[in-house]
Parts: structure tokens; C-alpha cells; sequence
């Protein structure tokens, strides 16, 4: 079973940085992303940022800029590099992985790592 487990979230003061790591596990036949979702209560789940199997990136664009997200070339590990970050960026930040496999496409959520950026 695919599984991912994020880490690398805490407590960073505004302008701080922060490197999330988003570790895959499990078969994988086909990848056709990976990507960094973010959520605030009361909020519905954001995009944050996706890598897709050639390397293409792209971003919210509120954030681009300032995060960058890079993935290992066996697509067993997404890292999304945050850096000047604000109070805003708050939130709970999910992995998800979107896979396809004899054309049936599946997707796979981490539990997420909390990120917080206080005033």
C-alpha cells in the first residue's frame, strides 16, 4: 500500500524557513504528481505547490517565490522548501501523490505536519 508520511513542520518565527519532506513508500507504477496541499480551520484545503514526473513545477501563486518544491528522481520523496514565511502561511500541510496504474489513476494522502508562524 502507498503511504506517505510528512515531516519537518514546527514552530518558525515570521521571515523564518522551514523544509517539509514528504517521504513515499509502497508501489508506485506511474506518478503523474506530487504535490503540497496546506490547511487553516475554518479553511477549505489549499494547492500549495506540484512537481509532476518531468520536473515541471508549479505554484499558488501567492507563494511562488518564496516556496520551491523538488522531488527525488525515483519519486520517493518531495521536499517543499518555505522560505520568508508569514503568519498566513499557518496551517496543517498535506503530501499527496497521484499515481496511474493500467489507466486507472489513485490518489494517496499523508496525515500532514503542522506549520505554524505566529504574529
Amino acid at each position: 500500500q502507498v503511504q506517505l508520511v510528512e515531516s519537518g513542520g514546527g514552530l518558525v518565527q515570521p521571515g523564518g524557513s522551514l523544509r517539509l519532506s514528504c517521504l513515499v513508500t509502497g508501489s508506485i507504477y506511474s506518478v503523474i504528481g506530487l504535490r503540497w496541499y496546506r490547511q487553516s480551520p475554518g479553511k477549505q484545503r489549499e494547492f500549495v505547490a506540484g512537481i509532476d514526473e518531468a520536473g515541471t513545477t508549479n505554484y499558488e501563486e501567492s507563494l511562488k517565490g518564496r516556496f520551491t518544491i523538488s522531488k527525488t528522481d525515483l519519486n520517493d520523496r518531495a521536499d517543499l522548501q518555505m522560505n520568508n514565511l508569514k503568519p498566513e502561511d499557518t496551517g496543517m500541510y498535506y503530501c499527496n501523490i497521484q499515481t496511474r496504474r493500467d489507466g486507472h489513476p489513485s490518489s494517496y494522502w499523508g496525515q500532514g505536519t503542522q506549520v505554524t508562524v505566529p504574529p
